[in-house]
Parts: C-alpha cells; sequence; structure tokens
C-alpha cells in the first residue's frame, strides 16, 4: 500500500521521491486537507503523515484527516525541522511496529480459537465417553458413540500437536 504525505511544503514531491525510493512504496502528496481526503477516499493507504504546520493551523482538518486514515499509521511529522532521512525512519519505524502488532494479533486470535476448540473437543469426548458407559456395548447407538469418541480423541490429538511443537520451538 502507499503512503500518503499531507504538506503544504515546497520540495514536498521531491521529498516523497526520496522516501518512496528507500521504503520501495508508492507515496502520495497532497497539499492541503480537501486533497487529502479525496485521495483518501479513493484508496488505502498504509501510512498517514501529516505536516505539524497544518495539523497546527487547521486542527479540525487534522482531526478529519485522522478519523478518515481507517487502518493507516497515523503519523504527525514537523517537515520544516526534519530531513528527509529522519522521515523515512520514522515512517519505516511505525510500519515494522504496524507489521508487529499484526502478528501479536494474529497469534492471540489463533490461541483464543485453539483454546475454544480443545475446551469443545474435551466436552465432546466426555460426553461420548459417559454416554457410552452408560449404554448398551452392542447397539448401533454405542458405535456411533465410539466413533464420535475415536474422532474426537483424534482431533485432540491434532491440536495438541502444533501446541507442543510451537513450545518447542519457543
Amino acid at each position: 500500500m502507499s503512503i500518503l504525505l499531507i504538506t503544504g511544503m515546497e520540495g514536498a514531491r521531491n521529498c516523497a521521491d526520496v522516501i518512496a525510493k528507500n521504503l520501495g512504496r508508492e507515496v502520495e502528496v497532497a497539499e492541503g486537507r480537501k486533497t487529502a481526503l479525496t485521495l483518501m477516499r479513493q484508496k488505502e493507504f498504509s501510512a498517514v503523515v501529516v505536516d505539524d504546520t497544518i495539523a497546527e493551523c487547521d486542527p479540525a482538518a487534522a482531526e478529519a484527516i485522522w478519523e478518515r486514515a481507517g487502518l493507516a499509521i497515523p503519523l504527525q511529522i514537523n517537515f520544516a525541522l526534519s530531513g528527509a532521512a529522519r522521515v523515512i525512519r520514522d515512517i519505516r519505524a511505525a510500519l515494522h511496529r504496524r507489521e508487529r502488532e499484526k502478528i501479536l494479533a494474529r497469534r492471540a486470535a489463533a490461541a483464543a480459537i485453539e483454546s475454544e476448540l480443545k475446551s469443545t473437543v474435551a466436552g465432546l469426548l466426555l460426553q461420548s465417553e459417559l454416554a457410552l458407559s452408560g449404554s448398551d456395548a452392542a447397539s448401533p447407538v454405542a458405535e456411533r458413540l465410539r466413533t464420535v469418541a475415536d474422532l474426537a480423541g483424534s482431533l485432540r490429538r491434532q491440536l495438541a500437536a502444533p501446541a507442543a511443537a510451537r513450545d518447542a520451538s519457543i
């Protein structure tokens, strides 16, 4: 995804070209709020970088930009004091931080789903074993319950295998 620079600074296009070259991403430049909001309606951005002067001169415009940013990383940088190298460092750090956050969120979601599945499988296994212990072992229902218990046991082992492998690699 591209990066959006919102600044009225002269040489913004040159700065955008340097950022694009260093980060390997397309960089769009908007000189003001209206242009920025139009671009943000047209496409998604990985980062939205607003010049301090725009944010300080028109706080309502900055707020409108932040509200429209969606999942883009919001950054506010003083282009008058920061060179292209500093802007690149700040954007790169924010993008890396976001990537780490995504990885951690995926891991947490996977762990939550795995935990719920394990709990459900354990309940299914327990209930089918209890039903088997109280019924006639030769009946067709008992045979189906054995199949359910076997499937639940197999699923339980499959769920335990990735956790053991993951724990061993940590």
